[in-house]
């Protein structure tokens, strides 16, 4: 007697769905160090037209690394708010009141970051369409220029000269009571948060410049602290967590 020895049909294997926690830390990572490097280069970028306003208006010349440093920030502005919508689902978990507060902050250092491009687009255009002016005609385009690189200038100082100390307090606490990534990270930003904060105070009342030896060092921190998270979720993700994203 023989017997039939039926086999079910193999199922063809499912790809196992990517979990949804590593995108987010990879996504969020990424935009950190985005906003980080795009940052970098403006400072050099807008030297010549922060150093003498009048002067670059009147001149006629190319204005391309001007340009590319607005197009620069206008990516660093798009990429800040986009480090928040990114953890967002990881944050309200934690605690819904930081993680709003975090996409809050964010937004308003984003819309710092535009005012100032608008401040900065704005200069270009009058060089453009009004260099080589004389006279009177002359010294108003310069007192004009003048004016919107201070706007610039302020509304740098209040976006990524203040309003990071306002993230690092939203986001570390977020991290350092998750536990999501080494406690050394969040602590660094929760110690940078008050000095960074403290020194956009003593800049608004003269103390001294933002871009400063003084301004320098409080600022490490901050940039420490975004730095090595964007590397950590970038490279590493979050440590394994019971909190789970639909």
């Amino acid at each position: 007697m023989t017997t039939d020895v039926h086999t079910a049909p193999a199922t063809p294997s499912i790809p196992r769905r990517r979990d949804p926690m590593r995108r987010i830390a990879l996504a969020a990572g990424l935009l950190y160090l985005v906003t980080f490097a795009a940052s970098i280069p403006q400072l050099a970028l807008f030297a010549d037209l922060v150093a003498d306003p009048a002067g670059f208006v009147r001149t006629p010349g190319s204005s391309t690394s001007v340009l590319w440093g607005s197009w620069l920030e206008v990516i660093t502005a798009l990429a800040a708010v986009g480090t928040a919508l990114a953890l967002y689902p990881v944050a309200r978990r934690v605690s819904r009141t930081a993680a709003l507060g975090f996409v809050t902050s964010r937004v308003v250092e984003a819309t710092m970051i535009l005012v100032g491009v608008l401040c900065v687009l704005s200069v270009v255009a009058l060089r453009s369409d009004l260099a080589g002016a004389a006279g009177a005609q002359a010294d108003a385009l310069g007192v004009v220029a003048a004016a919107l690189v201070e706007v610039r200038q302020w509304s740098f100082l209040v976006g990524p000269g203040l309003i990071p100390g306002i993230n690092a307090l939203f986001l570390g606490y977020v991290m350092y009571r998750s536990r999501l990534v080494p406690r050394i990270i969040p602590i660094v930003g929760l110690v940078g948060a008050p000095l960074i904060i403290m020194s956009a105070t003593v800049t608004m009342l003269g103390g001294w410049e933002q871009v400063s030896v003084a301004g320098s060092l409080c600022a490490l921190p901050i940039a420490l602290w975004e730095f090595s998270l964007g590397v950590w979720l970038t490279v590493k993700g979050f440590r394994p967590t019971s909190l789970t994203i639909d």
